[in-house]
């Protein structure tokens, strides 16, 4: 993200995804490693300018060898921010994906139920959605498949799970992570190609270095599906402007980024559909 301070770019994005209210409380789910470690910076920051209350959450499956270096490493990062932390030792169970993601998610539904909170938010990236959205295509998906993951959707009743940061990049994240100073572990299990997202994790680092603008292209790709399912007025007036645009033969001549800019000028000034006045390409 350009500019003096590209902190600032990082806060207007989760600004955008959610505001909580004052005085609220708010899980973040800490693994340890460093996409979690710059959102539990991000959120610190903002709770100080907002006012609400992150309580920092963590996980320890105990599957692997790292499992409690993970856990000290959330227990300093919460130590340094000064926040609460929650952590959570389910039972050992199964140790494949989904098994797992159940059961973290149900530990952190009933974390966020211990601390009154009604949001639980994750460090999912752009670079999370581009798997998201291919495991699904391989598998062969209909358009809920390709919408990838959402940035808000029920966890359990009272809570919600908030992903802000679905089209910010690892490189982004890792601005934030300098700058806080916080200590982060790696996860080893990354390169254990019985998962299917770390078989696929190797392909899309050699795509990269052809395409690296895969990953926003993905994200942006999966919130137009997402937009368009939902019938939100974001996907109406993308629609509206398009047709204002082919009934002029404009719209071969202008890029979707183009586009996208025009809408966003339009929601600033408080018009979620566009107007009668031309877009200023």
């Amino acid at each position: 993200m350009r500019g003096a301070r590209p902190e600032r770019a990082l806060d207007a994005v989760v600004r955008a995804a959610v505001r909580w209210e004052r005085g609220s409380s708010v899980l973040v789910a800490c693994s340890g490693g460093p996409d979690s470690v710059a959102l539990a910076a991000l959120l610190d920051r903002l709770a100080h300018e907002d006012g609400f209350e992150p309580v920092i959450a963590h996980v320890n499956h105990g599957v692997r060898d790292s499992a409690d270096q993970d856990e000290c490493v959330t227990l300093s990062v919460a130590a340094r921010l000064t926040r609460r932390v929650i952590v959570a030792r389910p039972s050992p169970g199964g140790d494949d994906e989904a098994a797992l993601r159940d059961v973290r998610y149900a530990e952190l539904a009933a974390a966020a139920a211990q601390c009154g909170a009604q949001a639980v938010v994750t460090a999912h990236t752009a670079e999370d959605q581009t798997e998201t959205v291919l495991l699904a295509l391989f598998r062969g998906t209909g358009l809920d498949g390709l919408a990838g993951m959402p940035v808000r959707r029920p966890l359990a009743p009272g809570v919600e799970l908030v992903r802000p940061l679905l089209r910010v990049t690892h490189p982004e994240l890792a601005t934030e992570l300098r700058r806080s100073g916080l200590p982060y572990a790696l996860d080893p299990t990354n390169a254990d190609r019985r998962y299917r997202r770390n078989a696929l994790r190797r392909e899309l680092e050699v795509l990269r270095e052809s395409f690296p603008q895969l990953d926003r292209a993905v994200a942006r790709c999966a919130q137009i599906v997402r937009d368009e399912l939902d019938d939100t007025a974001r996907a109406a007036g993308r629609r509206s402007l398009r047709e204002r645009l082919r009934a002029s033969d404009l719209l071969r001549d202008v890029s979707f980024a183009a586009l996208e800019e025009e809408l966003d000028r339009q929601q600033r000034a408080g018009k979620t559909i566009p107007g009668e006045r031309e877009p200023g390409w």
